[in-house]
């Protein structure tokens, strides 16, 4: 379990320096969807599958809508890719820094801390995340409709905006 834990952690920084080192709109949400993976699969590593699929699915949704705003606006002929010279420099800069930043802060790092919810079975009397699925629908059920709420508002906003002068979306700019 820690070698996944290991992998997660590592395509959450992996993706992070994607989404920092990238100038383009289309390659920076593959890298967002790539981050809120790996770190949803960290939350299932520590015992919270269900709020890891709940801040999945509304964290992609809100991903969509920023992904169609900024595809509809700033449509490029030509992105820059993931391999082009000046993003692999910022890309070589990000991970330069990553490593000098954890050789920093290594000596406190160690990977028995790493128990996972799921190796503590004798000791838990329940999943670690079922308590927090009873009080999410009970005391903070207002606020996931007001999420969904603001979440589909901000679609049709975003929507209504790339539209244009009743264009659509494929238009010159």
């Amino acid at each position: 379990m820690t070698y996944m834990m290991c992998m997660f952690m590592f395509g959450l920084i992996l993706g992070l320096i994607v989404v920092a080192s990238n100038p383009s709109p289309y390659f920076g949400a593959l890298g967002l969807v790539v981050v809120s993976g790996m770190g949803c699969g960290v939350l299932v590593g520590h015992g919270a599958p269900f709020l890891s699929l709940v801040l999945f699915l509304i964290y992609l949704g809100g991903m969509l809508v920023v992904f169609a705003y900024s595809a509809a606006l700033a449509a490029e002929p030509f992105p820059e890719t993931l391999g082009s010279r000046p993003v692999a420099l910022h890309a070589g800069l990000y991970s330069v820094a990553v490593l000098l930043g954890g050789g920093i802060f290594w000596g406190g790092w160690y990977s028995s801390s790493w128990v996972t919810v799921d190796e503590l079975v004798e000791f838990s009397v329940f999943r670690g995340d079922m308590a927090g699925v009873a009080l999410m629908y009970s005391a903070g059920g207002w606020m996931l409709v007001l999420g969904a709420w603001v979440l589909l508002l901000t679609l049709f906003v975003v929507l209504e905006l790339s539209r244009g002068l009743s264009r659509g979306t494929l238009r010159a700019v």
